[in-house]
């Protein structure tokens, strides 16, 4: 639902790219795609998801009308439930009635920053408070409460953007999703970028940042649904600059399983030579590296590194020893 119920143009944003959307969406879309997903797969542990715009800032009879016409298939279990994302200042109890009413069992909230100033510059016209009240009020209703948060945007910092997923961790989201600033065609930020006045991240800085991220939540066991921008719909064509990778998620745990060999590897004071190090099953690809990036850059170092799947390693856990 591009742009639908945003009422300002953030810096940032270009619906039509990130969606590939254009057409306003209908009741009897709704139904469409849910007939589509019903035919194609068994729908049990899906959701129908309204995303894209501010769901809960349009027109409240409009809004009604996609919920009712999703209703039905929840009803029905064929799906567990409706999912929508939307602004932090356009939750209130009314709203939340009408959600809980309509099978709406998750609300996402465009965070994108806990500062204050870094949202003013980007043209948000919220504050880092309407989250926090946002989300002690979607709490109160039982809502599955999920976050998302932006890298790199206007006038922010690897330290501020730290210090957001802090203040969301005190928040106790369920889920979060981490979007690094992307410039696209067509925005305030394009223009920023052109004039100079706006640099983005780099492409090292980016993954490194958004790779302390992904451990900070994991830590604090908040799930982490996204990381970057999913592939599909004009991004692509749309793209100026910042860092854009389809397999973004993987780029960054591919970091922090290298950073913690590297820190293994120091605490044991393990000399140059071969090393044998024990991941999860499912990690053993990340730890090696796109294109072995990560086994690359330790025999820079020194180190020869054989990767092993170990059933007793959790996720990001790694148990490094030294080959004689």
């Amino acid at each position: 639902m591009p742009h639908a119920g945003c009422p300002n143009q953030c810096s940032f944003c270009n619906q039509k790219s990130i969606s590939g959307q254009l057409e306003k969406i209908t009741a009897q879309d709704v139904k469409k795609a849910a007939e589509t997903a019903i035919k194609s797969s068994y729908s049990e542990n899906g959701e129908i998801a309204f995303f894209g715009g501010s769901f809960t800032a349009i027109d409240r009879e409009y809004m009604t009308q996609l919920l009712k016409a999703a209703g039905p298939y929840i009803e029905q279990k064929y799906f567990s439930g409706i999912r929508i994302s939307t602004r932090p200042d356009a939750i209130d109890e009314e709203i939340c009635k009408i959600l809980k009413e309509n099978f709406v069992t998750s609300v996402e909230l465009g965070c994108q920053s806990m500062n204050d100033e870094v949202l003013k510059a980007n043209q948000r016209g919220h504050t880092s408070q309407d989250v926090v009240r946002a989300t002690e009020m979607l709490k109160k209703f039982g809502f599955e409460v999920g976050h998302q948060m932006m890298t790199g945007l206007y006038k922010s910092s690897v330290e501020k953007d730290i210090e957001t997923a802090k203040r969301i961790i005190s928040l106790k989201p369920d889920t979060v999703r981490i979007y690094p600033t992307i410039v696209l065609e067509n925005t305030k930020l394009c223009e920023l970028y052109n004039s100079g006045e706006y640099k983005v991240m780099s492409d090292e800085e980016t993954v490194d940042l958004c790779a302390e991220l992904l451990l900070m939540f994991f830590e604090n066991d908040i799930k982490v649904i996204r990381t970057g921008l999913h592939s599909g719909g004009n991004v692509e064509e749309g793209y100026v600059a910042g860092f854009y990778h389809p397999a973004f998620k993987e780029l960054c745990e591919s970091r922090i399983y290298f950073n913690k060999i590297i820190k293994e590897i120091d605490n044991s004071k393990i000399q140059k030579g071969k090393i044998l190090v024990g991941v999860a099953p499912y990690a053993v690809s990340a730890t090696v590296g796109q294109k072995r990036f990560n086994a690359e850059q330790l025999k820079k170092q020194g180190y020869e590194m054989k990767v092993v799947a170990l059933n007793d390693v959790g996720r990001y856990e790694v148990k490094v020893e030294e080959q004689k």
